[in-house]
C-alpha cells in the first residue's frame, strides 16, 4: 500500500504543482449593509431594530451624511426627538445638498409643532431635489397648510412621509 503511494508520488499524481481542487478555508462573516437592513427594516415598522442596524452601519462607515439620517429617522419614529433633531441638523448642514436630511428634518419640525420652520426646510429639500419628490412636495403642500392655518390640514396630519437615498437616488416613502 505505501509502494503504491509512492509510486503515485513519483507519478506526479499527488503533486500540488498540477491545478487542482481543493476544500475552500473557513468563511468568514457576511458583510451586509447595515443601510439597507435598517430601511427595510423601518418599512417593516421595526424601528427599534432599524436604530441597531443603522448603528452598525455607522460604525463600518463612520458617521456621513447617509448614516446620521438613518440614525435620525429612526430615533425620530421611536419618539426621540431631541436626539433625532441633533442628528437630523448635524445631517443637513454636513451635506447641505442632501434631500432626504432636509425631509426628515422637515418631518420632526411637523411632529414639534414647528410650521414655519417646517416649510422653509421642506422648500429647502423640494429645491435641492429638483422637485422630483412627490414625497418632499406633499410635505411640502401639508407645512404650507398648516402654517397658513388651512382647515383641512389636520385630516392630513398622519401622511408626512420619511425618504431616504439607496446607492444616489432618493427613494420614497420611508
Amino acid at each position: 500500500m505505501v509502494g503504491a503511494m509512492m509510486g503515485a508520488t513519483a507519478c506526479g499524481s499527488l503533486d500540488r504543482a498540477e491545478p487542482a481542487v481543493f476544500a475552500p478555508g473557513i468563511a468568514g462573516k457576511a458583510q451586509t449593509d447595515g443601510l439597507i437592513v435598517g430601511h427595510r427594516l423601518m418599512a417593516a415598522g421595526e424601528h427599534e431594530l432599524a436604530l441597531r442596524a443603522y448603528t452598525r452601519a455607522a460604525a463600518q462607515q463612520g458617521l456621513n451624511v447617509d448614516t446620521l439620517s438613518a440614525l435620525g429617522s429612526a430615533n425620530l419614529r421611536l419618539g426621540r426627538l431631541g436626539q433625532a433633531e441633533s442628528l437630523l441638523r448635524r445631517a443637513a448642514e454636513d451635506t447641505p445638498d442632501f434631500p432626504p436630511a432636509w425631509n426628515n428634518l422637515g418631518v420632526l419640525l411637523m411632529e414639534q409643532g414647528k410650521y414655519p420652520e417646517a416649510a422653509e426646510v421642506f422648500r429647502r429639500a423640494f429645491a435641492t431635489d429638483d422637485g422630483n419628490s412627490d414625497a418632499i412636495r406633499q410635505n411640502l403642500a401639508l407645512a404650507l397648510a398648516k402654517r397658513d392655518g388651512a382647515l383641512y390640514a389636520d385630516s392630513q396630519q398622519n401622511q408626512l412621509q420619511l425618504v431616504v437615498r439607496d446607492d444616489g437616488v432618493t427613494v420614497e416613502p420611508l
